[in-house]
């Protein structure tokens, strides 16, 4: 059953290859500067890199928006996905995965009474509008440069040739991996929260973990998309699409990798929070989109942009509206099937309950209201009927009631040492954290915050610090690393679990 709720992320994945290495290749392929097989091969390599190395850091944005937590969820939702790009694709409508998944999973969200993170969703559709224009931007400065440095060399046209070659595969191998690194997400990132893999170790050598796993699987079906239907789009992008030079179309290529790698690379948001500089949101956005950024940036460098075809822009436009809303659609009814026609689990329910300890600790936070003392006991089975009740009994802003949802949702966390040492990298954990951490073995936690609150009792480099520019690096990286205690530590969000953990906070 495994395999068979993958398949749809693999047909994703494979579609995803099948058209968007055309991004990276097309040119380079359709004005025959570069081989088919070679290019493949660049391609397909690069991009299952960029999956495993890099893949994580949109993957966990997505997955934010909505933590599809049951395969069966996850298949259904990456089936929309790949239907709605395949309909809207036949329809001759522009499409993006990146929307369709987000647009299915919202579905999921709306069908499992999940609550939509509004943070995580307006990031992912504000780069929307961002990726083509950033892409536009640096399409516009790079062709500028290349321009006046080619007229300063003054190059030998044999030599020019040998050259050009050369960076279209380093350019399209760079162009590979951020296509992996971003765009693994759209493919894999629905199958995070319920993810069916251990961690992997090949040889003693090299360890995989569960997700890096699962990224690998879903760079594979990408590379195979490559391989068996990537040439006629290829040769179309590079013969009917792109109007340009091999140069302009280089640049247009370079210039998305760039903005597809912005959006994935952890190591530049350690970096520029390091820096105390605002960070760019890690999420999956369209290689489709950036190339028409990329091709509007060179029309404006050429000629004012007066060549530009608004018709098609806003054919665009149009499609980035439809595609979400029907992949939505399709979402929400496909998954109504799956559970009642197929009998598929395709959510795990996460509760929500005002305990007397949850009680106790929004007053510490300072959020007091009567409506909390009538919830006080009450389990609710879904974010948006407790959100509902809380809109309704209390006279609490929208802000608090978010920290109150945070607080009060039932989670079931049980630490153990054994796992602790096997699953957590003592270069990245500190002494004294794993110390404290495994000081706590045996115990379970019903909510995130309890288990929060031990670790800073107990150690102080499990604290957070004083939320300052100083301090801003040093507790992004503390709340990754409580990030990691949640997936490690996890034991089940089933009903039965809930039962056991209602009965230790005395419901």
């Amino acid at each position: 059953m495994t395999c068979f709720y993958l398949t749809s992320g693999l047909f994703l994945g494979w579609s995803l290859g099948a058209n968007d290495a055309a991004n990276v290749f097309g040119t380079a392929v359709g004005t025959k500067m570069v081989r088919f097989k070679l290019a493949a091969m660049v391609a397909s390599i690069f991009v299952i890199l960029g999956a495993v190395i890099s893949g994580a850091g949109a993957a966990h944005t997505l997955g934010k928006l909505g933590s599809v937590n049951a395969l069966g969820g996850s298949f259904t939702v990456a089936l929309a996905a790949s239907l709605t790009v395949s309909w809207m694709t036949k329809l001759g409508l522009p499409v993006s995965t990146t929307q369709a998944i987000v647009g299915a999973i919202v579905g999921w969200d709306f069908f499992s009474g999940a609550l939509v993170d509004t943070d995580a969703l307006t990031k992912i559709v504000s780069t929307w509008g961002i990726s083509p224009l950033l892409t536009a931007f640096f399409s516009f400065l790079l062709f500028k440069l290349t321009r006046w440095s080619l007229r300063a060399i003054k190059m030998h046209i044999l030599e020019m040739d040998l050259n050009t070659r050369l960076a279209l595969i380093l350019i399209g191998a760079f162009g590979a991996y951020s296509l992996g690194a971003n765009n693994i997400a759209n493919v894999m990132g629905v199958f995070v929260t319920a993810n069916p893999f251990p961690d992997v170790n090949i040889l003693g050598i090299l360890t995989l973990t569960g997700k890096q796993l699962l990224f690998l699987i879903g760079g594979i079906a990408i590379a195979v998309g490559i391989y068996s239907y990537s040439y006629r789009v290829m040769k179309t992008v590079g013969s009917d699409l792109f109007k340009l030079s091999p140069i302009a179309a280089l640049i247009v290529v370079f210039s998305e990798s760039i903005v597809l790698f912005i959006f994935a690379s952890q190591k530049l948001e350690h970096f520029l929070i390091r820096m105390n500089l605002p960070t760019i949101p890690l999420v999956p956005v369209s290689s489709s989109q950036a190339v028409v950024g990329g091709v509007i940036g060179i029309a404006f460098a050429k000629g004012g942009g007066r060549a530009i075809n608004f018709k098609v822009l806003t054919r665009i436009f149009w499609g980035w509206i439809v595609t979400p809303l029907t992949a939505g659609v399709i979402s929400f009814f496909a998954l109504f099937f799956m559970q009642n026609v197929f009998q598929q689990k395709v959510y795990e329910p996460i509760s929500y309950v005002v305990s007397e300890a949850v009680y106790e600790k929004l007053g510490d936070m300072d959020i007091r209201d009567p409506g909390l003392g009538v919830l006080k006991g009450k389990v609710f089975r879904n974010g948006r009927r407790f959100k509902k009740a809380l809109k309704s009994l209390t006279k609490l802003s929208s802000g608090k009631i978010n920290e109150v949802i945070e607080i009060a949702e039932i989670d079931s966390l049980k630490i153990d040492s054994i796992v602790a040492s096997e699953k957590l990298n003592p270069h990245w954990f500190t002494y004294a954290q794993l110390k404290a951490l495994k000081s706590l073995h045996g115990r379970v936690f019903a909510h995130k915050w309890q288990l929060v609150d031990a670790l800073a009792e107990l150690s102080e480099e499990w604290r957070f610090r004083e939320n300052t520019r100083k301090n801003r690096p040093y507790n992004q990286e503390l709340k990754k690393k409580y990030e990691k205690l949640f997936e490690v530590f996890r034991i089940s969000r089933m009903r039965e679990k809930h039962n056991e953990l209602h009965e230790l906070m005395g419901l």
